[in-house]
């Protein structure tokens, strides 16, 4: 099994703590998004979109994460990233769909790219940009988590919901977006990170880190 990825991408963090959390073994394959590898003959020839992640999976190619994260979830049930009861599979699902379709695409590579070569932003709008459409994401997932949440935040154990939180705020410390107004939030996330396997799959930890 073959991750091909970025050290620094949301998308690809998300599926390493998900790999992570299965105990799935496996490589990576890194292509630099600020360099554009992505958009290179081989790799759109794994991921025609030219995004990561793409999991590859004996000559399979499994591409867009929320599809590789159900997808392990399929193939790797135990332990489980999602409750046992329909009516709480789908407000998982719904909260990790709110970092997944409602933050973290407004305020990826591509996005901040074009704001700065198509639309003239500076560094501080691009800041000011991503900011706006994390607090708002972060406000109403507060909520969420207070409603049901425990040691995470959906819940006692792990979920596709922390899978998809920690990343984000990742991200979040990056854009230096003050979140001390999520306190079930960050409690949530702390708990996700301090397990050993979403430690390991920290941006810094991996073989393409490069955080100058």
């Amino acid at each position: 099994m073959i991750l091909h990825g970025y050290w620094r991408s949301g998308t690809s963090y998300r599926t390493r703590i998900a790999l992570n959390l299965k105990g799935v073994a496996y490589d990576q394959r890194t292509y630099d998004l600020r360099a554009g590898a992505q958009n290179d003959g081989a790799y759109r020839a794994l991921n025609p979109q030219m995004l990561v992640p793409t999991l590859e999976v004996d000559g399979t190619l499994l591409t867009q994460s929320p599809a590789i994260l159900e997808w392990l979830e399929e193939r790797y049930p135990d332990p489980p990233l999602l409750p046992k009861e329909t009516d709480e599979r789908v407000v998982v699902r719904a909260m990790a769909a709110l970092i997944g379709c409602d933050i973290h695409p407004l305020n990826n590579i591509r996005v901040t790219t074009a704001l700065r070569t198509q639309f003239g932003a500076d560094s501080a709008a691009v800041k000011q940009w991503a900011a706006r459409w994390i607090r708002d994401g972060f406000a109403a997932l507060e909520t969420l988590i207070e409603r049901h949440g425990g040691r995470f935040a959906y819940g006692d154990t792990p979920t596709l919901v922390d899978c998809y939180l920690v990343p984000q705020l990742y991200s979040a410390e990056r854009f230096s977006v003050d979140v001390s107004s999520y306190p079930r939030l960050l409690a949530a996330a702390n708990a996700a990170r301090a397990l050993p396997e979403v430690e390991a799959a920290h941006p810094d930890r991996q073989p393409d880190a490069d955080p100058q």
